[in-house]
């Protein structure tokens, strides 16, 4: 193959590389969190599609004046995004509680995502029951103490689904978000890399056949 036409096969490879990387990034952007505004300030209550993490089994939504909040139960957490109401801005190192009949437990802030863990065996097995779970959750954040409530509904499929990832290993992503970023600027980096590195090995094996015809 003709080297020119080699490079201008690489130049391509890395222009649809970067088609893919920006997309990638653009749709991680468009993923807003709970209670988004809209151009006009208004406030975005509609699920998201169903690639976005939140969107995926069984789910509840609350607001008050002060906060406003997604929670969505997956087979190993129920996890939870907070917001103010008024300006949209994420809570971030609250005091958060869950409490559900007779159970309670805090959920655990995590810094790499914003978002709330709940991790309790006991609460999450009542959750992932079929049916309508009450929930009242308590933020405190500061100065600021409220409560939320609202109904988690768990259907008989959400159940089974729930049972399935717990037993398969499925759901969350095991990596956090500043891993994931990082993986994929590497992956880019190889793809940019990678047709120089081809050109140089064929120029390499051509000198070593034209010195061998040489001789």
């Amino acid at each position: 193959m003709n080297t020119s036409l080699f490079q201008a096969a690489g130049r391509a490879r890395i222009r649809q590389a970067c088609v893919v990387v920006c997309c990638s990034l653009a749709a991680t952007w468009a993923l807003a969190g709970p209670g988004a505004h809209g151009p006009n300030g208004e406030h975005l209550d509609q699920a998201p599609s169903a690639g976005a993490t939140l969107a995926a089994g069984p789910r509840v939504e609350a607001q008050t004046d002060l906060f406003e909040l997604v929670a969505r139960l997956g087979a190993a957490d129920l996890t939870l995004m907070i917001d103010r109401f008024a300006s949209n801005e994420p809570v971030l190192k609250a005091e958060v509680e869950v409490e559900s009949g007779a159970l309670k437990a805090k959920a655990k802030f995590q810094a790499d995502s914003g978002a709330y863990v709940l991790s309790d065996p006991a609460l999450l097995k009542l959750l992932a029951t079929p049916g309508e779970h009450p929930l009242l959750i308590t933020i405190v954040a500061g100065a600021e103490t409220d409560l939320l409530d609202g109904v988690l509904r768990t259907s008989a499929a959400d159940a089974a689904g729930l049972d399935h990832d717990a037993e398969f290993g499925h759901g969350e992503s095991r990596f956090p978000a500043w891993a994931r970023w990082l993986g994929g600027g590497v992956l880019l980096l190889a793809l940019l890399l990678a047709p120089r590195g081809w050109v140089r090995v064929r120029k390499a094996r051509k000198l070593g056949m034209n010195s061998g015809a040489q001789t």
